[in-house]
C-alpha cells in the first residue's frame, strides 16, 4: 500500500484536532497519568502508515523506538503533509502532538513555528524520559530538514 495524497490530506491531526484542543485537554486533565492516556489516544488517530514507506530513508534515527516519517508536498498550495508511525504507543502519541502543530503548513511556516515553546507549554520534557525527549527532537529535526529542502 502506498500513501495517497488523500491519506496525507485527510489526516485529522492539524486539521480537525488543533493545538487549542490539545491545550484544552491538558488544562482539563488533572494529572500526568490522565495526560499520558490522552497522548496515547491522540496516537491512535494517526492514519495507517504504508508498509512500503518503512524504509531507511524514512526512518527517524535518534529515537529509542522505531519511528518512520514520510511527507507529501501539495503542488497547489506548497503545504507539507506528514505521516509518522512508531512501534511504541506513547511515541505515536508524541508524534501526533507534533502533527497537530506542524502538519499542513508551508515549509516556511513550519520552519518558523516555535515547537520548543509548545513542548514547554505542555511541560512535556519534564514528564517524559530523556531518551523519549531525544526522539521527539529527532522527529522535529527530520521534519525541519524536509521543510528546509523545500525552501532552498
Amino acid at each position: 500500500m502506498t500513501a495517497t495524497e488523500d491519506q496525507f490530506r485527510n489526516n485529522p491531526l492539524g486539521k480537525d484536532v488543533t493545538l487549542d484542543d490539545v491545550f484544552d485537554a491538558f488544562e482539563f486533565l488533572d494529572d500526568w497519568e490522565e495526560r499520558y492516556a490522552y497522548i496515547i489516544d491522540l496516537g491512535k488517530q494517526l492514519p495507517a502508515f504504508p508498509d512500503n514507506e518503512r524504509t531507511e530513508e524514512n526512518y527517524v534515527h535518534g529515537c529509542q523506538s522505531q519511528v518512520w516519517l514520510t511527507h507529501f508536498q501539495d503542488e497547489c498550495d506548497s503545504k507539507l503533509y506528514l505521516m509518522i508511525d512508531s512501534d511504541a504507543m506513547i511515541v505515536r502519541g508524541l508524534a501526533a502532538i507534533i502533527l497537530v502543530a506542524l502538519n499542513g503548513k508551508t515549509p516556511r511556516d513550519l520552519l518558523t513555528t516555535d515547537i520548543d515553546e509548545l513542548f514547554e507549554r505542555l511541560d512535556l520534557f519534564r514528564h517524559i524520559s530523556p531518551t523519549r525527549g531525544n526522539g521527539l527532537r529527532a522527529m522535529v529535526g527530520k521534519i525541519r530538514d524536509i521543510a528546509a529542502q523545500q525552501v532552498a
